[in-house]
């Protein structure tokens, strides 16, 4: 049988160190996890774009950076704490602020060169337009020693 020492603060350590545990989980994370935020976002797929809207309030345009490479969108920016009080306590600050980044995969029928983006009221809408689809073309093919010629129709399509 080992003997242990006996430490009258080890229990109360571990309680502290649980309930630490607790509020970091109920706040969402420590203060370098707090500094980051992800605004909620609606993509809806139409027969001719995706469209996306994203809740960006309390944000200047000149705060958000949209960027489409490689089929994958890419919103993000920084909401920044501006309101300085001098005489008045804050009483409670729920707002998230600081960075953030929203990364979204693009179907390969879009056209990444076809993108509109519209900040109004606090909410962002983009609209990446879908590539136009290829149609069949018909091809007039000669047959045999120079008879009429006559139309088959075939479908082309383009392989990237």
């Amino acid at each position: 049988m080992a003997l242990v020492r006996w430490d009258p603060f080890r229990d109360l350590t571990a309680l502290q160190n649980e309930v630490n545990r607790l509020f970091t989980r109920a706040t969402g994370g420590d203060v370098a996890e707090r500094q980051s935020w992800t605004p909620a976002i609606d993509v809806v797929e139409t027969d001719n774009a995706i469209e996306l809207k994203a809740e960006l309030a309390g944000m200047k345009p000149e705060d958000i950076n949209i960027e489409v490479q490689d089929n994958v969108l890419t919103v993000s920016g920084e909401r920044r704490f501006e309101e300085e009080v001098k005489e008045d306590k804050f009483y409670r600050i729920e707002r998230r602020y600081g960075s953030f980044s929203r990364s979204l995969a693009l179907p390969p029928t879009v056209d990444e060169t076809k993108v509109e983006a519209n900040y109004e009221n606090g909410v962002l809408h983009i609209k990446v337009h879908k590539a136009e689809i290829v149609k069949p073309k018909k091809i007039t093919v000669s047959i045999g020693g120079g008879s009429e010629p006559k139309t088959v129709e075939a479908t082309a399509t383009e392989q990237q």
